[in-house]
């Protein structure tokens, strides 16, 4: 039953994009001239992930906290990462951000081209100098007033747990003297964990928006100080919610 249902989530996604991607396209050229921030592309983006969600009867979702990222703030929004699915729940959330993503997701159809569309941040990760452009790029973004969006462990983690919080995230936000809006995703990576394709039902998705934490009470200049920090926050907060579960 889960590979007829997962069959027909991936004949939906299929319809979804083939009837909506040339519809983005036309409005990204439209924009192109006047829209430096490609901010059109991203509310498009991001209100297309809120109704692909909302299409799709899987699952039920509960989404918490999204008021406490004060309108005009900018932040470095730092999420869990268990499943591709997480993407599309970070984009429910309708902040306005910038994604950072790893460069060899620009080679993926579809999700490539909306990365350079939107003009998203992509990094390499095992090249220095890519990593001291993806700082300069983000530190210039929340100075023109746009979040950055970022999953700190970098990649899809397995199990049940959270991997380990790169230094990227926390070096951001102490560079440029910026809150971080931690924000957990609970539920995809058991409905769609990494590198599976058969999608289980019957779960409930939690995304929760928790303080965010200030420049101020950051406590250290360290950043690996700081991700650890925010890991231990973030771990303690995915185990109350995982209890909250029903038996």
């Amino acid at each position: 039953m889960n590979v007829i249902k997962s069959l027909a989530v991936w004949v939906i996604a299929i319809c979804f994009v083939v009837i909506l991607f040339p519809v983005t396209l036309a409005v990204w050229l439209v924009a192109l001239p006047f829209d430096r921030n490609r901010s059109v592309i991203h509310r498009i983006l991001v209100w297309q992930s809120y109704l692909f969600v909302k299409l799709i009867p899987l699952w039920k979702i509960t989404i918490e906290g999204r008021e406490k990222a004060v309108r005009g703030t900018t932040y470095v929004i730092i999420s869990n990462h268990k499943s591709i699915i997480d993407i599309l729940l970070a984009n429910c959330l309708r902040y306005r951000y910038k994604w950072i993503s790893k460069i060899e997701n620009r080679k993926i159809p579809v999700l490539g081209w909306y990365l350079r569309m939107a003009d998203y941040i992509t990094v390499n990760r095992g090249d220095d100098e890519s990593k001291a452009e993806m700082l300069a790029r983000s530190v210039d973004c929340l100075k023109k007033g746009t979040s950055i969006m970022i999953f700190p462990e970098g990649t899809r983690t397995p199990g049940s747990g959270l991997g380990f919080f790169k230094r990227g995230a926390f070096a951001l936000a102490i560079d440029a003297g910026v809150p971080i809006l931690p924000v957990i995703i609970d539920g995809p990576g058991q409905i769609l964990p990494k590198h599976g394709m058969i999608l289980r039902n019957g779960f409930h998705l939690r995304v929760k928006v928790l303080d965010p934490i200030q420049p101020e009470s950051f406590g250290t200049v360290f950043p690996e100080e700081l991700a650890l920090r925010l890991k231990t926050i973030m771990e303690t907060e995915l185990e109350k919610i995982s209890s909250d579960k029903p038996a």
